[in-house]
């Protein structure tokens, strides 16, 4: 209940109660309003700072989330880029060079990317330049990675061609060496035996018993087995790949047909003397591209050095060719 308060009139020498303005009243009840406002908003904005919501707990941790693997996917790029550096390393200088094939420059392995801001939908964010920065790495890694997966593809198609190449080149001696009565003429110039005259002789005679066996010098497929060509009689050409042809000529008879694939060390015909022949002989070529070269140097893969060298010496005797 609200006191009543009084004054003392001295005219009519009596008391009297005081009459509150209505004014009065209404300014001290705004003023108390104003003050309970403020008091709350204060109160407020002191819980918010000192006590965090749910939401805003969830926010934050997910915000530290992000942050810890931002910071981890950094540290694996760099780990990364070491490794995939070092398989560069070996793939220019060893791989690629025993290969003998040109190394990928460095310029070429590690170009950005130009052109538009490919990154401009992650700008205007709190973390937009580590995000950036992460993200660009992982793509100039994984560019290098594709550069470098390409390169290896090629490696490895190299080391399978590499193979094929050393199965193909003509590596063994056409007729063994047992098997021989002796290596009757050279590459070179020789002695026709017919006309006397001095010509180039292309190949190598192999001087042998009619019927002896004679073997393919390389993996490769059989193109000719017939005798329609001038002066060779009965006659084998092999296609190795790689530019290589072998040809053997005055054979007896066959032991392979046209388009049949053969393997270094098959039995593919036997000595004979058909032809443009003095006596029972292979006579043996290997060409290269097109033109004929020195068989001599295709022997390493039967002979002992000790005999390389004899059948060296005895092909640079000049004499008569058999053919």
């Amino acid at each position: 209940m609200a006191k009543v308060k009084y004054y003392y009139d001295s005219e009519t020498l009596s008391y009297k109660k005081i009459k509150t303005k209505m004014r009065n009243t209404l300014k001290k009840i705004s003023l108390a309003m104003v003050s309970a406002f403020m008091f709350m908003v204060l109160g407020f904005v002191v819980f918010t700072q000192v006590f965090e919501s749910p939401k805003e707990k969830e926010l934050k941790r997910e915000l530290e989330f992000v942050k810890l693997n931002e910071e981890l996917h950094s540290k694996k790029i760099e780990q990364l880029s070491e490794v995939l550096s070092e398989i560069q390393e070996r793939d220019n200088n060893i791989y690629r060079l025993y290969f003998e094939v040109n190394p990928i420059p460095l310029e070429q392995r590690q170009a950005g990317f130009g052109g538009v801001n490919r990154y401009k939908a992650l700008e205007g964010f709190d973390n937009s330049e580590m995000i950036t920065d992460v993200t660009k790495n992982m793509d100039i890694l994984s560019k290098q990675l594709y550069i470098q997966s390409k390169s290896l593809d090629e490696i490895v198609k190299l080391a399978e061609n590499k193979e094929e190449l050393l199965a193909a080149i003509p590596a063994i001696q056409p007729v063994k060496n047992e098997d021989l009565t002796r290596m009757a003429s050279g590459y070179g110039w020789r002695n026709d035996p017919f006309t006397k005259a001095r010509k180039r002789h292309f190949g190598m005679d192999f001087t042998a018993p009619k019927g002896t066996p004679i073997y393919a010098t390389g993996d490769g497929v059989v193109v000719r087995a017939d005798q329609t060509a001038a002066g060779y009689g009965k006659h084998i050409r092999i296609h190795h790949g790689f530019g290589y042809v072998t040809l053997y000529a005055h054979l007896s008879d066959y032991n392979v047909r046209k388009n049949q694939r053969v393997k270094r060390g098959d039995l593919i015909g036997f000595v004979g003397n058909t032809g443009r022949s003095e006596a029972p002989h292979l006579h043996y070529e290997v060409i290269k591209n097109g033109e004929q070269i020195n068989p001599i140097n295709f022997y390493y893969g039967n002979l002992s050095p000790e005999e390389f060298a004899a059948m060296q010496r005895a092909a640079e005797i000049e004499g008569q060719s058999l053919d």
